[in-house]
């Protein structure tokens, strides 16, 4: 008798409820910074505080993403789901009706928290509920497709949301979505655990999460604080003793949540190398894009998240030929040559946001550029990381490209806003007359740099404004291509020369951050 390989009725209210927390979860990453103009605006946050409230969030999912494996594991996978699912409806409940920056900052906090709870537990739930190959790559495949909607139609729906209600339904809109989402988890979820679960790696987790947030901290407020003063030195001081600490950790723990030895695997190594590059450069530049399309070029929030359609939706259309061309040509060069072109896309914008009559169209190919660039390297990048590793060891090597993902992309947030407010600081400098007191203008640039209307009064005239913050975004813009172009180079380099029929099988996933 044949059995019936089509899944269960409750298996499919399972992929429902995993699909709309992926949607969830891709949408506060990619709405969030359509409203960030509108949020400077009407709770009047400032340019280091806007950077926090994305932040809060990155840094957050960094955090638990590790433990999260182990915890569901050991306590039930379905459990943890459900607790990170309610956790996110609540933090996005107070997100949106909270009137205050620092309360917003820690509620974001909270969301990538449960965020990142979520995004473990998806995995672990499709994995255990479809196990026939056939019904499994059904499951993923609608998995992405729905995770890539939310990442690529975010801006547009931030941006609508504010449009049709307010900026607080981008967050409440969660709460809607996670009550649907939880009643589907308690129907359709089966419970699961690994009766060999291994002990949470406390040590590991706690230096890591340390040692990003305060690297963090140091770039962000580092201006304020005077890179040399002993405050500043003696936060980049915990974040070195931190990361060394990390090392030491893992090195003397039986069961390590980073086994540093699959980095001899040459594959994985230029595929971790690729997962960074890409957050070092194409999602960062997603958060300050749209401060550039509203200030800059004077959109309206729709229709800044209509623009940012051309940056995010290559990263759904490409997938497909590059698992194709993964598999002809190997990912060695395939993820080098998708980096190669999202640096020339972050070049082709630099040109194209200095034009002489710079629009959404002179930006048009730059983005459309990027964005094939990132479509070309996220799946392969993706299938590599957990191909070139034993399938015991997938999970494990999963677990560090996610990190070295959220790691690189919290950061270089941090980093990219430090540029930004720099390069339109020495533009000030040099239109206004000498002698302008150093704090005043390091205020204003931060003014400048997060889109705030600088009134008349002020003395500084509207072509001085619009060309420092020109030049705000050539300096990051820069910065992206020329960075991505080093670590395409290097990520080649540690590939090697290899054949085609070396690499991994590949299927299309979630562009994931």
């Amino acid at each position: 008798m044949i059995q019936d390989p089509s899944p269960s009725r409750r298996s499919l209210v399972a992929l429902a409820a995993v699909c709309l927390s992926s949607l969830m979860f891709g949408l506060e990453i990619s709405s969030v910074p359509a409203i960030l103009p509108t949020l400077e605006q009407v709770m009047h946050a400032d340019f280091v505080e806007l950077q926090w409230i994305m932040n809060a969030y990155t840094i957050a999912v960094t955090t638990v993403l590790m433990a999260t494996g182990t915890l569901a594991d050991r306590y039930g996978r379905k459990r943890i789901f459900l607790v990170g699912i309610a956790a996110f409806s609540l933090a996005s409940l107070i997100c949106g009706l909270t009137t205050s920056v620092s309360v917003l900052i820690v509620a974001r906090f909270v969301q990538g928290l449960s965020g990142g709870v979520m995004l473990i537990c998806q995995v672990a739930v499709l994995s255990h509920q479809f196990r026939d190959g056939r019904a499994r790559g059904m499951a993923f495949g609608w998995w992405g497709i729905v995770f890539g909607i939310g990442l690529g139609f975010g801006p547009i729906v931030g941006g609508a949301i504010v449009a049709v209600w307010s900026w607080e339904w981008v967050f409440l809109v969660h709460v809607a979505l996670g009550l649907v989402t939880l009643a589907l988890a308690i129907g359709g979820v089966e419970e699961s655990r690994d009766p060999e679960a291994t002990h949470l790696d406390l040590a590991g987790i706690l230096t890591l999460s340390l040692s990003v947030f305060a690297l963090a901290f140091f770039i962000t407020q580092g201006p304020d604080l005077g890179f040399a003063s002993p405050s500043a030195l003696a936060i980049l001081a915990v974040a070195i003793a931190s990361f060394l600490g990390f090392l030491v950790a893992e090195k003397r723990s039986p069961r390590p949540m980073f086994d540093f030895s699959v980095f001899r695997i040459r594959p994985f190594a230029g595929a971790v190398i690729g997962s960074a590059a890409m957050n070092v450069s194409f999602w960062p530049f997603m958060i300050y894009l749209p401060i550039w399309f509203q200030a800059g070029f004077g959109y309206d929030s729709v229709a800044a998240g209509t623009a940012l359609l051309a940056y995010t939706l290559p990263t759904l259309v490409v997938p497909p030929l590059a698992e194709r061309l993964s598999l002809r040509y190997r990912a060695g060069l395939v993820i080098p040559a998708g980096l190669f072109l999202i640096g020339a896309g972050f070049l082709a914008m630099k040109w194209g946001s200095g034009a002489e009559a710079a629009s959404w169209l002179t930006m048009l190919p730059g983005c459309v550029l990027a964005g094939i660039g990132l479509g070309f390297t996220n799946t392969p990048v993706t299938n590599t990381t957990t191909g070139s590793v034993a399938a015991n060891r997938a999970g494990m090597a999963s677990g560090i490209d996610m990190s070295a993902r959220m790691i690189s992309l919290a950061i270089n947030i941090a980093l990219m806003g430090f540029l930004l407010v720099e390069g339109v600081r020495a533009s000030l400098r040099a239109a206004l007359p000498a002698g302008v007191d150093p704090a005043a203008l390091r205020q204003l640039a931060q003014q400048v740099a997060a889109g705030t209307a600088i009134p008349p009064e002020s003395g500084v005239s509207g072509a001085v404004v619009h060309q420092a913050l020109t030049d705000g975004f050539g300096w990051i813009l820069l910065y992206g291509g020329i960075a991505v172009w080093l670590l395409a180079l290097a990520s080649y380099l540690v590939f090697g020369r290899g054949r085609a029929d070396e690499a991994p099988s590949c299927a299309t996933g979630p562009a994931r951050p």
